[in-house]
């Protein structure tokens, strides 16, 4: 059974052993620990226990952590080492790990890195203003009056804005009207706005601006700055370079602390474990003496745990789980169906006491792609970038479980690809032609061309759709006669096998043999008649009866949309095939000789590069979509909740056990 049998915990130990076992248990990471809220809501139990934890010293952790997050981002940006294609977690064990906080002082680096770190925020920021001014300043810069300069005894003295499409001649004449003591000047204009200074008595400054605002003035000043805009713009522009300056001084301290990156790297998980273990102390339980939890672990972790458990002087005991109890899910598989699991938890988990789809779904997933993609070349790159990345970088997770889900994808289109013929498409026939002017080479399919006998395939796909859809009803029947209602398992699903294979032999049985048409002719009268008669079993009344009966029979129409879903195994198949020829067909157009042979090349680099991108993608889709709609739709129910231990989540680096 790959959904791994589950055991519950309930634990009571002495407060003076509670950060050890803490400790212990984090380092085995077997054992999910239960959220204690409905006790607290126990009368019984809120009268003898407190909840535990630090929510204080969580968020200053948690806070260090934030800190040490920019360090690192900070040290990333200044690292001219060259970046991995994929990141990983480096492997370290438990003795380098405490070596490395121990052998130098990471936080005294980490806090001068934080320092820079803002030091030169600070700088940019200051940058950032400076730049800004310029900018506000550039259309002035023919301005020769001091900025601060915005009065005499008998004037004032205006800088503003007029909008461009304002006529600035007849602004001028308009307030020429209204008085002959003003200066109105056009110092710039841009593409927005006229910069104008307006030098007006005080006496007349109110029907100055009564004229000046019907052109849309508005007024601009420019605090804090003193002198002309050209003698400002010369001192921001000093202050820049003396800013560069500092930047690169501060830059340059950076890059010298790169080296410490690894460091502080482990001083960051270190800090995640810590935060972790006063989080987990959420879920205990306290008395004035002891604390309580209770949890769930795997079955096989017993041992181990029983060992720490008594080890530190706790009493424990381990239970079966009950009916109905939402019990955490672990999927275990092995060899060819593990990297599948990325299919099942994309879907959803399987509850606790339903069957894991991973290791029935993994052989039709990795027929169905490679059925849809089917170009042999294109499954060896696939099988190939698969297996490096495999070979060197050290995946996890799902990461891990995708990299070798393609990987044996890879080896079925390969394998589909020899048997369709294709091998870029027909490349190899166009290479041929145009590098050496061959008419007739061309590498034969093994089992035959889809693109010259498309229904051939499409039967086949309904073939295999009909197996697949069979195999789901098998599932459920043995979940339901495992539940105790064989009956439902004859009825619901018996009966729907008689029915669909007497329809099957009725209409294709004549090529078998003669006397199979007449075998599924009654197969079929007698799986219609028992759905008929068995459908609406469980309805009260003869009319429920009958129209359950009807409604059961009515479920036919589903069975025909499902199989025709896989004729999508076809058209994908044929939409690689297709495609890549006219990708050739498109690169041999500038004929033979040297000049067609490079554009061949280019447009086939580009042009299946593309095709295997898109199409990859396509296959990958529609054959889980194969699995969600159809397969699953036929016993799967899901919805069960992630087994979720309590151990060393770390971001950089993975610490593995000595023997390990």
């Amino acid at each position: 059974m790959s959904i791994v049998k589950m055991k519950k915990l309930s634990v009571i130990g002495l407060s003076t052993k509670k950060e050890e076992i803490i400790k212990r248990l984090m380092d085995l990471g077997v054992v999910e620990i239960s959220l204690q809220d409905k006790k607290l809501l126990d009368s019984e139990w809120a009268d003898i226990v407190t909840k535990d934890g630090n929510d204080d010293e969580v968020s200053r952790i948690d806070s260090e952590i934030q800190k040490l997050s920019v360090v690192l981002s900070t040290l990333a940006s200044y690292d001219k080492g060259k970046a991995p294609l994929i990141n990983t977690r480096r492997a370290v064990t438990g003795k380098e790990f405490k070596n490395i906080l121990e052998g130098s002082d990471i936080e005294k680096s980490a806090d001068k890195v934080y320092e820079l770190h803002n030091s030169l925020v600070a700088l940019k920021g200051q940058e950032n203003r400076i730049e800004t001014n310029i900018i506000s300043l550039k259309p002035w810069l023919s301005y020769d009056i001091p900025v601060e300069k915005t009065e005499t005894r008998c004037t004032e003295i205006l800088m503003g804005v007029v909008p461009a499409v304002t006529d600035f001649e007849q602004m001028r004449k308009s307030l020429e009207e209204v008085t002959e003591c003003s200066v109105l000047k056009l110092i710039g204009s841009d593409a927005d706005q006229h910069y104008i200074s307006l030098i007006a008595l005080k006496d007349e400054l109110e029907d100055v601006l009564d004229s000046v605002r019907q052109y849309g003035f508005n007024r601009v000043s420019f605090s804090n700055m003193e002198g002309t805009p050209a003698r400002i713009t010369g001192n921001f522009e000093k202050e820049l370079a003396e800013i560069a300056v500092e930047k690169e001084k501060v830059e340059k301290q950076i890059t010298e602390m790169v080296s410490e990156r690894k460091n502080i790297e482990c001083l960051y998980d270190k800090r995640i474990i810590e935060r972790d273990r006063q989080r987990i102390r959420g879920r205990l339980l306290n008395t004035e003496a002891a604390f309580y939890f209770d949890g769930y672990l795997p079955e096989a972790a017993e041992k181990s745990v029983a060992k720490v458990l008594e080890e530190n002087e706790c009493y424990y005991k381990f239970a079966e789980t009950e009916e109905g109890e939402d019990v955490p899910v672990l999927l275990h598989n092995t060899g060819f169906a593990y990297p599948f699991e990325a299919i099942t938890n994309l879907y959803a988990l399987p509850d606790y006491k339903e069957v894991d789809p991973t290791k029935w779904l993994a052989p039709f997933y990795f027929i169905f792609f490679g059925l849809m993609l089917s170009d042999a070349a294109y499954g060896i790159i696939m099988t190939v970038a698969c297996f490096i990345l495999n070979k060197k970088f050290r995946l996890e997770g799902m990461m891990k479980k995708l990299i070798n889900l393609f990987f044996w994808c890879g080896i079925s289109t390969t394998i589909w690809g020899a048997l369709f013929g294709g091998w870029f498409g027909d490349l190899p026939t166009v290479a041929a032609k145009t590098f050496f002017g061959i008419d007739n080479f061309a590498i034969d399919p093994i089992w035959f061309n889809p693109v010259n006998d498309p229904m051939k395939l499409l039967i086949f796909s309904f073939i295999l759709g009909g197996i697949h859809l069979f195999l789901g009803m098998g599932i459920q029947a043995y979940m339901l006669v495992k539940d105790g209602k064989a009956i439902d398992a004859i009825c619901d699903i018996g009966l729907w096998y008689v029915l669909l294979i007497g329809l099957v032999l009725f209409g294709v049985g004549a090529n078998l043999a003669p006397a199979a048409v007449t075998v599924g002719k009654y197969m079929s009268i007698v799986g219609a008649l028992g759905l008929l008669f068995t459908g609406g079993r469980k309805k009260k009344g003869i009319f429920g009866k009958i129209t359950g009966g009807l409604g059961s029979l009515y479920n036919i129409t589903s069975y025909l949309a499902d199989i025709l879903s896989y004729s999508r195994l076809l058209a994908l198949g044929l939409a690689t095939g297709v495609i890549a020829q006219v990708i050739n067909t498109m690169g041999s157009l500038a004929g033979g000789g040297i000049k067609g042979s490079i554009i061949l090349i280019i447009v086939a680099v580009f042009g299946h590069i593309f095709n295997i991108a898109i199409n990859a993608l396509g296959s990958f889709v529609h054959a889980s979509r194969l699995q969600y709609v159809e397969f699953f739709g036929k016993f799967y129910t899901g919805g069960g909740t992630a087994f979720e231990p309590f151990y060393k989540k770390t971001k950089y680096v993975d610490i593995v056990k000595e023997e390990e």
